[in-house]
C-alpha cells in the first residue's frame, strides 16, 4: 500500500523534480514545471461514472507515453489502474494509491516523469554508470 509520502519522495528523487500545488490546491509533482504527476480527488461526475467501482481512498494521476499504455495497464491490473471519460484522449492513468506496490509506483512515476521531461534530461538520467 503506498502513501503520499511515498509518492512524494520517489517522485523527488527524480531529477529536477519538483512539488507544488495544482490549480486546485491538490499536490502535484512537476519536471521543469511540466505536471507528470498530480493529486486528482474523484469529483461528482466520476463518482456517478464509476458508481461501485469508484475506489473510496486516494487516487493519483499520473502520464503516460500513450493511451494504448493506460489501456494495457488497466487491462493487466484493473484492481489498481483506471480511467475516466474526463481522460479520455489524455495520456493518464488514475491509480488506487492503496492498492499499487511501491516498486510499481516508482516504475510508474520513472515513466511519468521521462514522458515529460526534456529528451537530454532523461536521456542523462537513464545512461548507465
Amino acid at each position: 500500500m503506498a502513501t503520499w509520502d511515498d509518492v512524494a519522495r520517489l517522485a523527488l528523487a527524480l531529477p529536477e523534480a519538483t512539488e507544488g500545488p495544482t490549480h486546485g490546491g491538490n499536490r502535484s509533482w512537476r519536471v521543469r514545471d511540466k505536471q507528470f504527476a498530480w493529486q486528482r480527488p474523484l469529483r461528482p461526475r466520476d463518482l456517478a461514472e464509476l458508481g461501485d467501482a469508484a475506489p473510496a481512498g486516494p487516487v493519483l494521476g499520473a502520464y503516460v507515453p500513450d493511451v494504448g499504455v493506460r489501456t494495457a495497464l488497466i487491462a493487466d491490473s484493473p484492481g489498481v489502474y483506471f480511467t475516466t471519460a474526463h481522460f479520455a484522449d489524455h495520456p493518464s492513468v488514475l491509480v488506487r494509491l492503496a492498492e499499487v506496490d511501491a516498486a510499481e509506483l516508482a516504475e510508474l512515476l520513472d515513466e511519468a516523469w521521462a514522458c515529460r521531461a526534456p529528451r537530454r534530461l532523461v536521456a542523462e538520467h537513464r545512461r548507465p554508470g
